[in-house]
């Protein structure tokens, strides 16, 4: 059988024009719009450490995002699947870049707070998460680790 393919399409659009186009590195903005058909569009800059404006977001937070996402919505589909009913899903992931010849993430943690209807099912749904990123197309496509450390909260917090 063959696999399925699925073709994605957006538009990133530089906006920081200053008049002097790229000149010099000072000259011109960091500021762009990412784009999708129906979509509204997200406004982007590059992280503030390489001039960008803090209030946009950055190709480092979207990738980080991603990955949780991704992850995020693995996990939940898995739990159904496996009848463990999920009621709250909050991660707070972190990632790690360094500099250099060739800048690179070094590594992801996502560290979800999950609240689960029946507290007795927190080993297997600790056993998901495994599972939820073997199967996560975005952890699968890139070339450093990702880890994840989950919390589960009980109803009172």
């Amino acid at each position: 059988m063959a696999a399925r393919q699925h073709h994605y399409r957006v538009t990133v659009r530089w906006t920081g024009n200053r008049g002097e186009g790229t000149s010099s590195y000072q000259a011109y903005g960091r500021e762009g719009e990412l784009q999708a058909e129906g979509r509204q569009p997200i406004a982007l800059s590059a992280d503030p450490a390489f001039r960008g404006d803090y209030t946009r977001w950055n190709p480092e937070q979207l990738l980080l995002a991603s990955v949780s996402a991704c992850h995020k919505l693995w996990y939940l589909h898995l739990c159904a699947d496996a009848g463990i009913v999920v009621e709250e899903y909050q991660d707070e992931a972190e990632g790690t870049m360094v500099e250099g010849v060739k800048g690179h993430f070094t590594g992801i943690i996502l560290k979800p707070r999950i609240r689960l209807q029946n507290d007795h099912d927190r080993d297997r749904a600790t056993a998901l998460h495994h599972n939820a990123h073997d199967a996560c197309f975005i952890a699968n496509s890139v070339n450093f680790p990702v880890e994840c450390r989950p919390e589960f909260v009980t109803s009172g917090g």
